[in-house]
């Protein structure tokens, strides 16, 4: 860098750890079992006495994640977001929004649409603003470079199919299996990196896109005294934080998961847990850290469904480090509402 004070860039470690930058919340699913209050949408379609005349509305569940594809906040789930109803020839859209306070001025906003036009497809569009807070400023003091960008945009484009249906052939014990791609574009990428005098490029993080490719199941278990929703998955990604702050040239293959237990007909509490690939160097300047390892983090969620059309969640989160600071222990809010 062209700057009096060098930066040390550190070697690349070979492990894998949680997403440093996302947050919280948890993200209620499709409840087999549940009241009449809550049928989800993967189960309510099931038979009644007589076909109604108008589509019934089931419960806005799942949530949208902050890549907009439904899940809790950063995990998904294997159920699609608000399908076709019964004799609906297309599914309705759904909107979302997502808030969560990193501390030291760091904050990440998400808003979110899906449009499932098919019982088993669900397309959808998440936009991520992540304010960079006190970055710029510990750059400037460390370096003497001009870091200008204070936030970072991040669009993310999704399509999933659902594989298979949550006891589709008669088969109780199958879940739900869904399939993903993900074109992500950072649309700040090249603008800090020449701020910051190449330094991305020079740390292994190269590129301001990428693809991701996602597998996940989800699993309703009725036996226990409240019902409880299992969801599994994997995903293959180049992003580094997801993304916001940038892209490898190679892909790491990183597990995600969340459980959710449905405490009443209209409130769920949940875990969700994530990891983030961590193939890239340090930076750091006169002993300031200024982009750190990501660590692996969970969160504990609420989620409570307030009519058919809106669901609110908050929750509590470790992260670990986010760039130049550390992210434990904070909070946040998310939102989302089906037409």
């Amino acid at each position: 860098m062209k700057t009096g004070q060098k930066l040390r860039l550190h070697e690349k470690r070979p492990s894998n750890f949680g997403s440093a930058l996302a947050a919280l919340l948890v993200a209620a699913v499709p409840a087999t079992g549940l009241s009449a209050d809550v049928t989800t949408n993967e189960t309510a379609t099931a038979a009644s006495p007589a076909a109604p005349a108008a589509a019934e509305k089931p419960a806005p569940l799942p949530l949208h994640q902050i890549e907009g594809n439904g899940g809790i906040f950063s995990t998904l789930s294997a159920y699609i977001v608000n399908p076709p109803r019964n004799g609906e020839p297309v599914g309705r859209p759904s909107v979302g929004f997502a808030y969560v306070d990193l501390g030291h001025g760091q904050d990440l906003e998400a808003l979110t649409l899906t449009e499932s036009p098919l019982s088993r497809l669900e397309l959808a569009y998440g936009y991520n603003n992540f304010n960079l807070g006190n970055l710029p400023l510990t750059v400037k003091q460390a370096t003497g470079l001009n870091l200008n960008e204070s936030s970072v945009e991040l669009h993310n484009f999704n399509a999933r199919f659902q594989i298979l249906k949550e006891g589709e052939f008669d088969q109780k014990w199958l879940p739900a299996l869904t399939a993903g791609v993900h074109y992500k574009y950072n649309a700040t990428y090249n603008d800090v990196n020449s701020q910051l005098d190449g330094t991305l490029k020079a740390i292994g993080v190269s590129q301001n896109d990428g693809v991701d490719f996602t597998l996940y199941a989800s699993k309703m278990f009725t036996q226990l005294p409240r019902p409880v929703l299992l969801e599994l998955g994997g995903r293959a990604t180049e992003g580094v934080w997801n993304g916001l702050l940038g892209f490898t040239d190679s892909y790491n293959f990183l597990f995600e998961g969340n459980v959710v237990v449905f405490v009443t007909s209209n409130l769920a509490l949940a875990a969700e847990y994530k990891q983030m690939a961590t193939d890239y160097k340090t930076v750091s300047a006169g002993g300031t850290s200024l982009i750190g390892k990501a660590s692996d983090w969970w969160t504990i969620d609420a989620a409570y469904v307030v009519n058919k059309h809106l669901t609110l969640a908050v929750g509590y989160g470790h992260f670990g480090t986010v760039l130049n600071n550390t992210a434990d222990g904070v909070w946040g809010v998310t939102t989302k509402w089906e037409f």
